[in-house]
């Protein structure tokens, strides 16, 4: 299967190669920068060279790395400000804090609000759920009106708005109050939320667009080793040092945790906002280094018309003939402009003023709703990643602390990734290269849903423990024995680092299955709809957030046993139906990511 793999992909680049090597500057898209595939010296690769020849990545060009920037100050705003905001949200204030810091002597964590686990639990999970639902709003201003790059700058200021609420809600003062803090809590989420989405769906495919090579080619090593330099594995590169630095950034929950500790919520939400006033800087700062897709007003009007187009005379009162007829080999082939003129489509010969795409539009958009079916699956895998950022905090404030902040150790989670990420780029994805073993995206996201099937069946392990240990039984989160003079909790003799495991396996999953798919919906998706494409499959975070608001009535003592295995199960069943239903896919990867990359027409009314 690998063999019969790699010639496929062989003769895919091959073909490719002879349709669109040409020394001259070729139309992209029809707004983009005309640019050469090819630099003077570079030689396209033979098909025996594409089958044996060793794959490298390319450089990742300067500009990239200063989008790479900008989403680790935005992330260590992010991760900064909801690092805190359990504790904020579920725990009261120690006794004698008014800033929310806990006294000398107190062993219990930090807290604000006294709102308990549901509430913290709910405000989480509605707070993810708005950051994943807001990218389609945002993805669709900048298609259609902004333009990526001016989306994120007005997105931007946006979110700084949010962050000014909250630090001003937390102060001291305004704790004194926690109806008004809570108030303001709220105010503060859903601006920040949706400044934060519309950022989101826009940064990724920005810092990969950055590399504009879209050919193959040969290169000599200094060994004297003749490689392939594959785009599609500098996309991959790109995006493994993107989540590299999501994570660098998302380091800050360990200064904003110690600050609510020991000063208070206060300067806990003020070092975030700080941190985000260098996204401007680098935005505007630099702003004549990014490469900029314009946007084009009517791109989504564009695919709606396709699909019209290719749907005529398909529809039938039965839903299974509709069904039969939509998933013929040549639905798209009515809504090519070369099928339309030579009698495709009610036998007209001329070309409508309607009828302004190319026939790789209509294969792009095809190749990008393959990819969002792949998508729809994600949601139960988000869901077993959330765990980290809520029950698993409230896991830990039942634990023995030692000292340690209960919402620390979740900082363990990037700490892995910042060590795995290289590790995977340096390491194991070429080993597994020059042993040709073909690790395609459809693999790693299984992967991926093993390795956070695996956590979750860590953490029902340590919470059964919890319970069996705890002498609150199976309310010890929610009723905690304490110690007077200073009510401290009794904790179980468990040891809160014991949490690690599960905070390194999903780690791992999120290598294998959330840079996969931001991977995946890049290079799937037309140039000029990447931030559409991005928003569904971080649209998928959001249903995973309903799910877990869904399930917020199990997400207290005494369920959590039982709330954590049906998400491991519910994962490790998605993963095998995922790779049973998409596995196709890998051996046609090749394939679909040559469409669109050669000459084309591009769009008629944008024509010069």
């Amino acid at each position: 299967m690998g063999d019969k793999g790699g010639v496929a992909e062989a003769e895919a680049i091959a073909d490719r190669h002879a349709m669109v090597y040409d020394k001259k500057a070729e139309v992209l898209d029809a707004a983009e920068t005309k640019v050469s595939d090819l630099v003077e010296g570079e030689e396209v690769p033979t098909v025996e060279e594409v089958h044996n020849l060793r794959k490298v990545a390319d450089r990742i060009p300067f500009r990239a790395f200063l989008v790479v920037v900008v989403e680790l100050c935005e992330r260590y705003s992010y991760y900064g400000t909801t690092g805190p905001l359990t504790n904020y949200i579920q725990q009261p204030l120690p006794p004698g804090s008014k800033s929310g810091s806990t006294p000398k002597g107190f062993l219990g964590p930090a807290g604000a609000l006294g709102q308990g686990q549901r509430t913290a639990t709910a405000l989480m999970t509605f707070l993810s759920f708005w950051c994943y639902v807001t990218p389609v709003l945002g993805a669709i201003l900048a298609d259609v009106k902004w333009g990526r790059f001016k989306a994120i700058v007005i997105f931007t200021y946006v979110c700084l708005i949010g962050h000014i609420i909250l630090t001003l809600t937390s102060i001291p003062q305004a704790l004194e109050t926690p109806k008004g803090a809570l108030g303001g809590l709220a105010v503060a989420l859903v601006i920040m939320g949706l400044g934060t989405g519309g950022i989101k769906a826009n940064v990724s495919p920005l810092v990969a667009e950055q590399y504009q090579k879209g050919m193959a080619t040969k290169k000599v090593l200094k060994s004297g080793e003749t490689v392939i330099v594959d785009p599609s594995l500098t996309v991959q590169k790109i995006y493994l040092y993107f989540y590299f630095c999501i994570n660098v950034g998302s380091l800050a929950g360990i200064s904003t945790i110690y600050s609510e500790k020991y000063v208070g919520f206060w300067l806990a939400f003020a070092l975030p906002t700080i941190a985000f006033f260098f996204v401007p800087w680098l935005l505007h700062g630099f702003s004549k280094h990014y490469v900029k897709t314009a946007p084009r007003g009517s791109i989504l009007l564009d695919a709606c018309r396709v699909f019209r187009t290719s749907a005529r005379g398909r529809w039938s009162l039965n839903p299974l003939a509709t069904y039969r007829n939509f998933k013929t080999g040549d639905f798209w082939s009515a809504a090519k402009p070369s099928s339309f003129l030579a009698g495709g489509a009610k036998g007209e010969s001329e070309r409508p003023q309607w009828l302004t795409w190319d026939d790789e539009f209509v294969d792009e958009l095809a190749r990008a709703l393959r990819a969002c079916k792949v998508f729809l699956f994600m949601p139960l895998y988000w869901l077993a990643y959330n765990q980290q950022t809520n029950n698993l905090v409230s896991q830990a404030a039942a634990m023995r602390l030692n000292g340690t902040p209960n919402d620390l150790i979740q900082n363990l989670n990037p700490i892995s990734l910042i060590i795995m990420i290289p590790i995977m780029d340096q390491i194991v994805y070429p080993t597994l290269r020059k042993f040709k073993i073909r690790f395609t995206p459809i693999r790693r996201i299984t992967c991926g849903f093993m390795a956070a099937s695996a956590a979750m069946v860590y953490s029902a392990v340590i919470q059964s423990r919890v319970y069996a240990l705890s002498p609150c039984g199976d309310r010890a989160a929610t009723w905690p024995v304490l110690i007077p003079p200073l009510d401290v909790p009794i904790s179980p003799d468990l040891n809160v680092w014991l949490q690690a495991p599960s905070y390194l396996l999903i780690g791992l999953s999120e290598i294998f299955a959330s840079i996969t798919t931001l991977e995946y919906a890049y290079t799937k998706a037309p140039a000029r709809m990447r931030s559409v494409v991005m928003a569904v499959n971080l649209f998928m975070n959001a249903i995973a957030s309903a799910l877990g608001f869904a399930l917020t009535s199990v997400a207290n003592d005494p369920y959590l046993v039982g709330n954590y295995t049906g998400i491991a199960c519910a994962a490790f069943v998605a993963g095998l139906a995922f790779f049973f239903t998409f596995r196709r896919l890998d051996r046609e990867e090749e394939e679909l990511n040559q469409i669109g990359k050669g000459k084309r027409e591009g769009f008629v009314d944008e024509k010069q």
